[in-house]
């Protein structure tokens, strides 16, 4: 399908060692893209790169680098998004990127009157800060190529409010103002700009918290229309096309993946 590959192009995936990280990263080598799979926890990127590789036709080196024998590849790159100078270190060595997917969250759940403020702060410099620095510091490269694709994955937690998360709902609710103001600067330079927000999914984190609460991840469920929880791969295919040509003309918008629980 025309407009549908990414060869040639590099991504940037932070949070890439997650579970729906990792899914996006899937999704973007599949089209061709390089992608540098950038986490803190360099030891899951890495094994993010060499589970790739068995689904591709790549070899892997002993510090996690993938390449394929076609155009797409993946790369573990170590990035810790709560530090500024770690984030500056990584956009130097990148290289020039084309599509920036900032994936990474942090959620610290706790009634807010009695949250931690040590915990907004953490919030603040992961959720939002580190999209914001690194945009700051890889935009001006696509808009003097000409062509770019900026995805924030926020939640929709942010877009419907979400008991015991108002820290973390703020801070990804930065990303909807930061998104469509890019969206406007930024739409000269040939570069989209655009929101996606998770719904309920089905990830180690949604697990643990049925551990401890036993039946709500299966009620959470039946109150789906679609009457199951979205999968990583839900998440990663909207991904995957609004960083492709052929959502060249889709700019500014904030998108729900979440089996129609939420409806806007």
């Amino acid at each position: 399908m025309d407009g549908m590959r990414l060869d040639g192009r590099t991504a940037v995936v932070t949070g890439g060692a997650g579970a729906i990280g990792a899914a996006i990263c899937a999704d973007l080598v599949a089209l061709g893209a390089h992608v540098l799979i950038a986490d803190v926890r360099m030891e899951g990127a890495a094994k993010v790169a060499a589970e790739l590789a068995h689904a591709f036709p790549w070899v892997v080196d002993s510090g996690g680098t993938a390449w394929s024998e076609g155009p797409g590849r993946a790369e573990a790159r170590a990035v810790d998004l709560a530090e500024p100078a770690s984030i500056e270190e990584f956009c130097a060595a990148a290289g020039p990127v084309d599509i920036l997917v900032s994936n990474a969250g942090i959620s610290i759940v706790e009634p807010f009157t009695e949250s931690d403020t040590a915990h907004w702060d953490l919030m603040w410099q992961v959720n939002l800060r580190a999209p914001m620095l690194l945009t700051k510091l890889l935009l001006p490269g696509m808009t003097g190529r000409g062509w770019g694709r900026l995805v924030y994955i926020s939640s929709d937690g942010a877009r419907a409010g979400s008991g015991g998360e108002g820290a973390y709902a703020a801070t990804k609710a930065g990303l909807f103002g930061l998104a469509k103001t890019l969206a406007r600067e930024a739409a000269s330079g040939g570069v989209t700009s655009n929101v996606v927000c998770p719904g309920p999914t089905d990830t180690p984190m949604l697990r643990r918290i049925d551990a401890e609460k036993p039946g709500l991840v299966d009620k959470i469920a039946r109150g789906i229309p679609l009457r199951r929880l979205g999968q990583p791969a839900d998440v990663a295919g909207l991904v995957a096309y609004l960083c492709t040509d052929r959502a060249a003309y889709l700019t500014g918008q904030t998108l729900s993946v979440s089996g129609g629980i939420t409806m806007h």
